[in-house]
């Protein structure tokens, strides 16, 4: 019974991102569009409400516990608590049609969960992340794509600052980076 719990908890936290992708959500909006920091921060509080699940103004174990249930419960066809292999081959089958132009998988279009919100590096079990810690992560990546200063944030300014990091990952895939 404890493997079969252990298993099923598992195979729920190896497909977190599942429910929250297949969720109905408003169009993204159209990438070549100069963003302004009042939208980036509209944005942010936005994300930060649809991640709360408990509405605490926290993001924490609970809310991390309520979205695996939450994606378990979407995998659990029957309903009786367990996973079968019948049923993660569905959810498996289901991802795979909801995949991106050209192939991409749905959670790695440039996301990267909480670890893009503030909370690389974060290991601890309790890790918290306010609502306003949040915007300020948000924010400072506003501001370090906005490489004139002027409050927005164009086309070209994300294209150039998406080479920078592109090269800065290549660099430290070689080595090529001295240590920090």
């Amino acid at each position: 019974m404890t493997r079969t719990i252990t298993f099923a908890i598992a195979a729920a936290s190896l497909a977190i991102g599942g429910a929250a992708v297949a969720q109905d959500r408003p169009a993204r909006a159209d990438r070549t569009a100069d963003v302004t920091r009042a939208a980036a921060e509209t944005r942010a509080t936005a994300t930060f409400a649809r991640m709360d699940a408990n509405s605490d103004g926290v993001l924490n174990a609970a809310d991390r516990e309520a979205r695996a249930r939450t994606m378990f419960a979407a995998q659990d066809a029957n309903g009786d608590g367990l996973l079968s292999f019948e049923e993660m081959q569905a959810h498996r089958t289901q991802m795979r049609s909801e995949r991106g132009e050209n192939g991409q998988r749905m959670m790695r279009r440039g996301h990267r969960g909480m670890a893009g919100m503030g909370m690389r590096g974060t290991r601890s079990a309790d890790a918290e992340l306010t609502a306003a810690q949040f915007t300020a992560a948000a924010l400072a990546r506003f501001d370090a794509a906005d490489a004139d200063d002027n409050g927005t944030v164009t086309a070209a300014e994300r294209r150039s600052q998406w080479q920078e990091r592109r090269q800065d990952r290549a660099e430290n895939r070689r080595g090529q980076r001295p240590a920090q």
